[in-house]
């Protein structure tokens, strides 16, 4: 990306991928709140600065996260090894069809944000349901992320302190909710509150390289455990056969790349959903690879008592893994911010439109709106991070969410898309694409509906 300032009015030539890591805000930025008016004159002038490789690393690196940490507990919940890698397999045909039918439905309605497509191809009801649904995603992903601070630092000061994990902190200025919040004020908050995050530009170089030496570590640790490692039950089939449907959250929460798709696709220097299609395949395939290494080998070596957090599950006086928990800390102090900015900008964009405002009238404003939304969303979060215990009690309420930015609103853009489509005659491809998005639909609304009510009735009341 452009060395610019990744402001919401960024201009769209700053989402080139190869030197602002600050793209995931940009691409899920709320289109409500442009001064400038689209026309296809300036939309001719900034596509056309990605290279198709280049599409591959940001999707790649939109995908991948902190879903990670929670994939060998997903094979454990889905009944093994076997289990699992069916489950990623079926669901990745449909993830993928989504990202290729996002593609054509932006191409079609020249659009060139998640939301934008939504709002165009199916409306207004469609439009707002989506970008609230934004806010939530990251608004849990937020509170996913503070409980990841407290978890790794759990364990390094125990290792630095030398105190027995079991038993526990016995002072007060390492206990976790005093040191999650000592983190919190003094680092997140500073960084949430400006208006511009450019100077977050290596945050997604950051999280790519805390991502890959996570999965390195798992898995050599799996490949040479340590001698104190006692042997584990490893679980080769679902308790019941409804157990596999538990693992879904954690895998469309991993494989959840599809809000930032749309303007990666618009910025490519040959937008072709032909191109795209071998575009999104590689990427989805190398972000298969990570996490079904590190669901596999983590799942291998702690069975059934895998933490919902795997690195929790190593001791913390293990050198190469406490600086898996240091990566993976930096990684989501610089996150938090950004998921923030998308979140903020989201629920400015909704505001502004049910004002009916624009930016320029309402600049005097901004500023106290945005200390107001920044501090409640971030004491929110905070405060729900406190007492949440583990990050699967956070994955499984926004899976559900994922699920629907997957399946839900790429099968209704479908469907939506093929209906406006004036045909004498309508061919057997066409029945077979309104076929193929209402399974979508009802795929996701499956998902949906069966990871929320799994979350209120049994993880959040457990």
């Amino acid at each position: 990306m452009a060395q610019g300032t990744g402001s919401i009015n960024s201009d769209y030539k700053d989402w080139e991928w190869n030197d602002d890591a600050g793209e995931r805000a940009r691409l899920l930025q709320s289109p409500s709140v442009e001064t400038v008016p689209k026309n296809s004159e300036s939309q001719g002038n900034s596509l056309g600065t990605t290279s198709a490789l280049g599409a591959v690393f940001i999707v790649v690196n939109a995908a991948l996260g902190a879903g990670l940490l929670n994939f060998p507990a997903a094979f454990s919940m889905a009944g093994g090894v076997a289990a699992g890698i069916t489950l990623q397999m079926c669901m990745l045909i449909f993830i993928i069809g989504g990202l290729v039918i996002l593609a054509y439905c932006s191409q079609a309605s020249n659009e060139r944000t998640y939301q934008e497509v939504v709002w165009a191809v199916c409306g207004k009801v469609p439009g707002v349901l989506c970008e609230v649904a934004i806010a939530v995603y990251t608004f849990g992903t937020c509170i996913a992320f503070l409980i990841i601070i407290g978890d790794q630092q759990d364990k390094i000061i125990a290792a630095l302190v030398k105190e027995p994990e079991e038993v526990g902190s016995s002072r007060w200025y390492t206990d976790r909710k005093f040191t999650i919040s000592i983190t919190a004020f003094l680092l997140i908050l500073p960084l949430s509150i400006p208006k511009e995050i450019g100077f977050q530009k290596y945050a997604s170089s950051l999280s790519v390289i805390g991502t890959w030496y996570v999965t390195a570590v798992i898995i050599i640790k799996y490949i040479w455990p340590d001698k104190e490692l006692v042997p584990v039950e490893i679980p080769t089939s679902p308790s019941t056969w409804t157990a596999v449907f538990n693992a879904m959250p954690t895998i469309c929460f991993g494989f959840q790349c599809h809000v930032s798709s749309v303007p990666v696709f618009n910025s490519m220097k040959q937008p072709e959903v032909k191109t795209w299609g071998a575009v999104v395949t590689a990427a989805m395939v190398i972000a298969l690879f990570v996490y079904t290494g590190t669901g596999i080998c983590g799942f291998l070596t702690f069975g059934a008592g895998v933490e919902q957090d795997v690195l929790m599950s190593y001791p913390s006086n293990d050198i190469p893994v406490a600086l898996a928990r240091a990566f993976i800390i930096l990684c989501v102090l610089t996150s938090y911010p950004i998921l923030h900015f998308c979140g903020r900008a989201v629920l400015e964009g909704l505001w502004l439109r049910y004002t009916g405002i624009t930016v320029e009238e309402d600049v005097i404003r901004e500023r106290r709106r945005r200390l107001l939304q920044t501090i409640s969303w971030f004491l929110l979060t905070l405060l729900l991070a406190l007492f949440i215990p583990d990050i699967g009690k956070v994955i499984s309420v926004i899976g559900g969410l994922a699920a629907c930015f997957i399946f839900v609103f790429p099968g209704l853009c479908l469907i939506q898309a093929k209906l406006s489509e004036i045909q004498e005659t309508r061919a057997i491809s066409w029945w077979a694409q309104v076929s193929y998005g209402v399974f979508m639909v009802t795929l996701g609304a499956f998902i949906f509906g069966q990871t929320t009510a799994n979350a209120i009735f049994v993880d959040l009341t457990a």
